[in-house]
């Protein structure tokens, strides 16, 4: 199968300009939601993992999900989530520690849910950091709209 490749961000709808008052004659147009994926694990040292994931300028994360095929074990079976070496950017204290998918968002903290509205004026590394090293292996898979806030 073919991949197509835009360099821009996406929109789409079929009515550009609003000319009424009714469905049909109102812009229609939104942006088109994008996703990235990469495979992460527990094992290793406790530090910091740049993904192969970058969220573009500007862009508004939507959602951050864990698919884990093996559970994350030992004391504290968490990641936190980030653009830095530090992790904890956008998301902190994910718990990893059963199969299955699992969804993290910013918490009840301003500057992450910030971070989430608007990744700002450059483009963005994910880091993954495990609380702790064990045999835990999944994916991460962010969800944005591309530039929605340039």
């Amino acid at each position: 199968m073919g991949i197509t490749t835009f360099t821009g961000p996406i929109k789409a709808g079929n009515v550009l300009n609003t000319t009424g008052t009714t469905a049909g004659t109102i812009k229609n147009v939104g942006f088109v939601a994008m996703a990235q994926t990469a495979s992460i694990t527990q094992a290793g040292t406790a530090t910091a993992y740049a993904t192969s994931i970058v969220i573009p300028a500007y862009s508004h994360i939507l959602n951050i999900q864990f698919l884990t095929t093996t559970a994350w074990n030992g004391v504290a079976a968490t990641v936190s989530v980030g653009t830095s070496a530090t992790s904890t950017e956008l998301v902190v204290g994910q718990s990893l520690g059963t199969i299955g998918q699992q969804s993290a968002g910013p918490g009840a903290d301003a500057t992450r849910a910030g971070l989430w509205s608007n990744t700002g004026a450059t483009d963005i590394v994910i880091y993954v950091l495990s609380a702790n090293t064990g045999a835990g292996v999944g994916d991460i898979v962010v969800r944005y709209i591309q530039a929605e806030n340039a």
